[in-house]
């Protein structure tokens, strides 16, 4: 499976989301995005949770956020 990757740290709001949504616009069909934050994406992860997009989300040892969006 096809990751795509948008590393978002050290941007302010609301750039991490306008770069995510841009990304998910542009995702093939089967393909994951892989998005590095600085920080839980609430208003993201609500968004996909209501329209039924597949999604998960971590906070990894290095303290950033990883949202996986996609995939089958």
């Amino acid at each position: 499976m096809n990751e795509r990757l948008v590393d978002a740290r050290g941007l302010e709001p609301p750039e991490p989301f306008e770069l995510a949504m841009e990304a998910l616009a542009d995702l093939p069909a089967g393909e994951v995005l892989v998005l590095l934050l600085d920080r839980t994406p609430w208003p993201l992860l609500r968004m996909l949770e209501r329209d039924g997009v597949r999604h998960e989300y971590h906070v990894r040892e290095d303290g950033a956020v990883e949202v996986r969006i996609g995939g089958q």
